[in-house]
């Protein structure tokens, strides 16, 4: 632990494993992991993920493939391939089960506890930011 507050102390990099955990903004909650050399994203919760008995997952229904409609949302792999350089995590992609379109995401840890990650078509200006914390476990 003395070791990783002296990256964040003395402004350098923080290891690209210190991603890897469960992370929560107030509408989702996912877990990231690493997935060969790149990291992805399970979700675990959303705001709208359960049907009205709060307790059945609502199912992939905007997925553009015919054969994913009838998957639960809950556990979903919604976050691939986000490569960590110079700091950064880039090049990722991001399913959204909101509207089944899949839109490129980048983040950054801001500190061992805060992410912050940008989902967007296109450019990132034109996105949308999330700002996530650790959950302790």
């Amino acid at each position: 632990m003395i070791l990783i507050l002296s990256f964040t102390a003395f402004g350098q990099k923080i290891p690209a494993d210190m991603i890897v955990g469960t992370w929560q903004c107030d509408d989702y909650k996912i877990e990231i992991f690493k997935s060969g050399d790149t990291f992805s994203g399970r979700l675990l919760w959303a705001k709208d993920m359960f049907e009205a008995d709060g307790k059945t997952s609502k199912k992939d229904t905007e997925n553009p493939d015919k054969k994913f409609r009838n998957r639960p949302r809950q556990g979903l792999v919604h976050i691939t391939n986000l490569v960590y350089k110079d700091g950064e995590y880039i090049d990722g992609s991001l399913y959204s089960v909101q509207d089944g379109n899949t839109y490129s995401i980048k983040g950054k840890l801001t500190s061992l506890n805060s992410l912050e990650t940008r989902g967007y078509k296109g450019i990132p200006i034109m996105g949308k930011t999330f700002k996530w914390k650790r959950v302790k476990q």
